[in-house]
């Protein structure tokens, strides 16, 4: 949709050709005009030749925009990545714009998590997501976009090893997180003014600043559409939250699983480049799943394909150590035992004897008589 100032001048100019037509209408008769039949100026949502954009413009043109709400505590949260506008001064004397990543609790819009990264990546993300979870527990859904961080293998294979649904919005439609969109607001309005006046702010300054903030201004402040601040509506309303598991069932949810080939030459196996030495107990596998996180290759772990039960950790070749000569025995492989043989003859040729005699053929070979006068 053009600018109304756009339909003016080219009216004006119609006018001019064709002044017998109409006499020129004001500006701000056009402006009541337009107004009063919808055509208001939309905002281009995305590329003109993207997919994703014109998608998203049909949806917003065929279904309608509603306000929603979720019915209960830790039944949906809203995750995002902000670029902050607020440079900080980093220890290697480069200023740099940091990232603020907030989780929001639909139902009482409680901050559950905010802290600013130098990237926006799956391990960042991860990172505060874990600390949100330790802190509110583990909630039914969330709700984010589709950066590259939000759709990595780790984050959602991590979610749903957690039970944990995760939706992703439609792309060029910020409208449909707009909570999140809003609090982008309240940061960039009362935070960061008030840190404007430190000369060589820090990263660390400004999470320690941006903590205080939110656990005691912001979660305790009135909600002008709740009427009441997000704890009191936290700790009052109905929760439907899960427990949150252990720091280390976090850190191991959210890794990927792979499928990787074992060298019967050497007992190892590639991972981003990297050899990894797989148990001898273990050997006899030739298909391996291994479970890891790409920002961490310090922590890999062998799972079983069927339980995805963790089975062992593994390292990485260290090939100078091997080159001392120095080697472990190996293991056995866990058996249950010889196999009984049972006594006499297999239940298969029975079977086939029994239906051979069925046929009424003859027998197929003469025996030979016990006189060596006579073979025949």
């Amino acid at each position: 949709m053009w600018r109304v100032t756009y339909h003016f001048d080219n009216l004006a100019v119609v006018v001019e050709q064709q002044p017998q037509a109409s006499p020129m209408p004001s500006y701000v008769s056009l402006l009541r005009y337009m107004k009063s039949h919808g055509l208001f100026k939309r905002p281009r949502r995305g590329p003109v030749h993207s997919p994703g954009a014109q998608a998203a413009e049909r949806r917003y043109e065929a279904r309608e925009i509603r306000s929603y709400e979720s019915e209960y505590v830790n039944g949906l949260w809203h995750l995002d990545f902000h670029h902050g506008s607020l440079r900080v001064l980093r220890t290697d004397g480069q200023w740099v714009y940091p990232i603020l990543l907030g989780i929001l609790d639909d139902r009482s819009r409680l901050c559950c998590h905010l802290q600013w990264y130098l990237a926006e990546g799956a391990c960042e993300l991860c990172h505060g997501l874990c600390q949100a979870f330790q802190k509110r527990d583990l909630p039914r859904s969330l709700l984010f976009d589709n950066g590259s961080a939000m759709i990595a293998a780790e984050t959602e294979q991590g979610l749903a090893r957690l039970g944990v649904l995760y939706e992703n919005t439609l792309v060029y439609s910020p409208y449909q997180n707009g909570k999140q969109e809003s609090f982008w607001g309240q940061v960039e309005g009362r935070l960061l003014p008030m840190l404007e006046g430190v000369a060589d702010l820090t990263l660390d300054q400004l999470n320690q600043a941006t903590q205080a903030w939110i656990e005691l201004e912001y979660n305790r402040k009135i909600h002008s559409e709740t009427g009441q601040t997000p704890l009191a509506r936290f700790l009052n309303d109905k929760n439907v939250a899960q427990p949150c598991p252990s720091t280390d069932k976090l850190q191991l949810a959210f890794t990927t699983e792979v499928r990787r080939i074992q060298r019967r030459s050497d007992g190892t196996l590639s991972l981003e480049a990297i050899r990894f030495e797989v148990p001898s107990r273990f050997g006899h596998l030739q298909e391996l799943r291994v479970r890891y996180a790409s920002w961490d290759l310090s922590t890999v772990y062998l799972a079983d394909p069927k339980t995805g039960a963790i089975l062992c950790r593994i390292y990485p070749q260290d090939k100078k150590k091997n080159a001392e000569g120095l080697r472990a025995p190996r293991t056995p492989v866990v058996a249950s035992g010889e196999p009984l043989s049972s006594p006499g003859m297999a239940p298969l040729l029975q079977k086939i004897i029994h239906k051979y005699a069925t046929t009424g053929l003859p027998p197929a070979y003469l025996p030979q008589t016990q006189n060596p006068q006579n073979p025949l």
